[in-house]
């Protein structure tokens, strides 16, 4: 299910809820729970965590995360952004559970913090896959996001984003779940390993055009 779109996952979510696209009733919402670290809170320029921006002083900048623009192409979507700056996968894991509640559709998205701990690819993957498959137990539909390149890394750390993405792909084929094609989608194709300039604010996360880009092309309905 390599690089799937969302298109027919969100339809059968619409069948079950009803509903027209351009006016999402209160009755015909798709919550959608974005679980993941600083890519799905929105960093640089967002973070969901009202506390967090009081004490930075900065991060109430709504267009910086991919959530904002996935629900512009489809206002049946509400998401609920529940991503933590500079956490691994296995501390998001820890809020699943709180996240998901009464969700209809789960992201999981995460992997970049652990490789830059040092964390080995195959514990990220087991990580990733439990979060998968508890989502799935909970009744939810689930959404797998791959890891973006890192600008920042070295080539350590480029090699290792290569095979978290490959082992990535084969969860979401096993699992039967939709990709969301994150590194593709910023990938600066002259600079394989890197997002293009544009699509980053800090070599880390995506600028608000990268924001974008991931909420109209990688989650598309």
């Amino acid at each position: 299910m390599r690089a799937l779109a969302l298109a027919a996952f969100v339809a059968m979510l619409a069948a079950g809820c009803g509903g027209d696209h351009s006016t999402a009733p209160v009755g015909d919402r798709i919550v959608v729970a974005a679980l993941g670290d600083s890519i799905t809170s929105g960093s640089p320029g967002y973070d969901p965590d009202k506390t967090q921006r009081k004490l930075l002083g900065f991060g109430g900048d709504e267009h910086s995360q991919w959530e904002y623009w996935a629900r512009l192409k489809d206002p049946r979507l509400l998401f609920r952004n529940c991503g933590v700056y500079g956490q691994r996968t296995d501390e998001i894991a820890l809020r699943l559970h709180a996240c998901a509640k009464g969700a209809d559709v789960l992201v999981v998205q995460g992997g970049i913090n652990d490789i830059a701990q040092g964390v080995p690819v195959a514990t990220v993957a087991r990580n990733l896959d439990a979060m998968v498959r508890r989502g799935k137990a909970l009744g939810l539909r689930v959404a797998l996001a791959d890891v973006l390149p890192w600008n920042n890394g070295d080539d350590r750390a480029a090699q290792h984003i290569i095979q978290l993405n490959e082992l990535v792909h084969a969860i979401a084929d096993r699992l039967g779940v939709p990709l969301l094609p994150f590194h593709d989608t910023l990938v600066d194709p002259e600079q394989p390993f890197r997002m293009r300039a544009d699509w980053t604010d800090d070599g880390n996360h995506p600028s608000v055009e990268g924001h974008r880009l991931l909420g109209e092309r990688a989650f598309r309905t």
